[in-house]
């Protein structure tokens, strides 16, 4: 799998299982100096296509410790058969997916995003008066 990390961006290609299903999936977890607070998870489907889910960078680090989340994405660390993993629900209208990843990838990339931005340092990195201008400019 792929890792690409820049000074304001990092991206991890990971294996995943879906639960269930006796084959991986591929997902690509991204994260940009630009938007602080947040963690792209893209899940690539049999069609070649990727869907995307925004989550809070707090949660995914939070989740390698404890359960975290209430919403639509809700994470979890598990030891099954011996792996330590962390298991991903997603719930959306259509339904719902368990994503299974590997604890200490996802782990690696929460390191890789905090020597991007600290956590707790992101509203430093944040334009609030650019963000606010660019929501009214059309009021």
């Amino acid at each position: 799998m792929s890792n690409e990390t820049s000074t304001d961006s990092v991206q991890q290609d990971m294996f995943t299982v879906l639960h269930g299903q006796p084959a991986p999936v591929v997902t690509r977890w991204s994260y940009c100096a630009a938007d602080p607070y947040a963690v792209t998870l893209a899940v690539r489907t049999r069609h070649d296509r990727w869907v995307e889910w925004l989550v809070g960078r707090d949660l995914v680090a939070e989740s390698l410790e404890a359960p975290a989340g209430m919403g639509d994405i809700r994470m979890s660390p598990q030891t099954v058969q011996g792996y330590d993993i962390v298991e991903i629900e997603i719930r959306s209208t259509d339904g719902r997916a368990i994503l299974e990843v590997d604890r200490d990838l996802l782990r690696h990339f929460v390191t890789s995003t905090t020597e991007i931005v600290a956590l707790g340092d992101e509203t430093g990195r944040m334009d609030l008066d650019g963000e606010i201008a660019r929501l009214t400019q059309n009021c």
